[in-house]
């Protein structure tokens, strides 16, 4: 029984293309692994940029560095 967590920062990711991450990673279980689908669970996480730190500074301000 397969269990992904997927974590992305919160911005703009539409219903439509969570539903592609769902589909995809669930496809690419079964095809690789040969994994049921039925007992595939895909969970997606979505974090503020606030809240997502890359070397000890936040996705917030690196972005309005510009990196």
């Amino acid at each position: 029984m397969p269990y992904v967590n997927i974590r992305i920062t919160r911005e703009d990711a539409t219903a439509e293309q969570k539903q592609q991450l769902m589909d995809g990673v669930t496809t690419l279980l079964r095809d690789v692994l040969g994994k049921n689908p039925e007992t595939t669970f895909v969970i997606i996480d979505e974090v503020d940029t606030d809240n997502w730190g890359i070397a000890g500074e936040s996705v917030t301000s690196r972005r309005k560095r510009g990196r």
